[in-house]
């Protein structure tokens, strides 16, 4: 895999919602030409409501607006958000929209995971914010964590070209026909800044192990630290494997997960892995003080990354994903100043026993969770040693 670095960036981190959703709804106030924007999940809450108003003012100004959202995230948006932006002009559609909920079929789990979003291909949005009230738990009084990264600069030609793309194959689909969109004329990005990235995307055809395959060779390369924070782990061996080689060649590999109960499935699956990671030297911290949603790393204060991509099956082999993978100090080190200041926050760190001293029920359901996400990926179409 040949991961294409482009220099010039101006890269901003946005912590969580209340710094991602100013900045995208004043660049969508903004707009003069086209928007376009996908989501895994958009909410009829106080969030969602205000980005949908954006884009319908943005339409009704003249702006070309397109939004794509899941079918299974966002499962109410048709009912509840999209006929008052269809009635302002924008252009709304659903990917694999589900028409059975509750029917198990064998392609139900490759969803649409991205979150992205691109504004007169002169700025755009990449990571892990759905667009939903980040204090939408009734419990929780913290708001969630998660974040996503402000983008200028010639990284924006290769966001454009996917989000362009996938919004043709789901009109094809739609109309059984092809289509192409009618090129916006955008001037070339310039160089912005001084940052280099790149950008990944995980589908099921020519990009299956982008992502992965970038953290592999990140990990594979490090020397010094490893620090991931990831709403959902449940890696394969190969990227186990990886771990424990690095761990075991004294690299500082610390891993922040979740540690209130979202999902309880993939929550025990997930604690069906502490033996062998703590075993072989790992540190692991559970986030307790909100819900964690992010899916970050940082590696030797210099390689990071910031998407939607989880480190499970789900993400790794089903969705469709979109990551940045910025390689510049200053970048990484403000990402990992920002996890830090979250882990001593909300997280707390697991003794090298802890698996140990759970009762023997307890470490059998968990074993029991981990082998049936393995059954639920077989179904999708998906297995093998990975």
């Amino acid at each position: 895999m040949a991961v294409e670095f482009l220099s010039g960036n101006r890269l901003t981190l946005l912590n969580s919602g209340a710094e991602y959703f100013p900045a995208l709804i004043k660049a969508i106030d903004k707009a003069q030409h086209e928007v376009h924007l996908e989501s895994y999940i958009f909410e009829d809450d106080a969030t969602g409501r205000a980005v949908a108003a954006a884009m319908a003012n943005a339409a009704r100004r003249g702006v070309t607006v397109r939004v794509l959202v899941d079918g299974f995230g966002a499962p109410e948006f048709a009912r509840q958000l999209q006929p008052g932006l269809v009635a302002a002009g924008v252009q709304v559609m659903v990917f694999r929209p589900e028409i059975a909920r509750f029917r198990l079929r064998r392609h139900r789990l490759r969803r649409l995971h991205r979150k992205l979003a691109m504004v007169d291909g002169e700025i755009a949005f990449v990571g892990g914010i759905n667009v939903v009230d980040d204090s939408d738990r009734p419990l929780e009084v913290p708001p969630r964590h998660d974040y996503a990264v402000r983008i200028e600069g010639p990284l924006l030609q290769p966001i454009q070209r996917t989000l362009h793309r996938l919004w043709e194959l789901v009109l094809w689909a739609k109309l059984n026909r092809r289509y192409r969109l009618p090129r916006i004329p955008h001037k070339e990005p310039k160089a912005r800044g001084e940052q280099t990235a790149a950008f990944l995307v995980r589908d099921n055809i020519r990009h299956r192990r982008d992502i992965e395959e970038a953290y592999l060779v990140a990990i594979a390369a490090a020397r010094e630290e490893i620090l991931l924070a990831n709403a959902y782990f449940l890696p394969g061996r190969r990227f186990r494997r990886a771990l424990h080689d690095a761990a075991r060649r004294g690299v500082r590999v610390i891993i922040v997960l979740q540690g209130r109960i979202e999902y309880r499935l993939l929550h025990y699956a997930t604690q069906a892995l502490y033996g062998k990671l703590l075993g072989a030297g790992i540190r692991i911290f559970e986030y307790r003080r909100s819900f964690l949603h992010a899916k970050v790393a940082v590696i030797d204060r210099y390689w990071a990354t910031v998407g939607s991509s989880n480190i499970d099956p789900f993400s790794l082999l089903l969705a469709r994903e979109a990551n940045v993978v910025v390689r510049d100090d200053a970048f990484a080190r403000e990402l990992r100043q920002s996890l830090q200041a979250a882990m001593r926050q909300g997280a707390s760190e697991l003794p090298v026993d802890s698996w140990k001293r759970l009762p023997w029920h307890s470490r059998l359901l968990h074993r029991a969770s981990y082998h049936l996400i393995r059954i639920l990926v077989g179904i999708a179409g998906y297995g093998g040693k990975r």
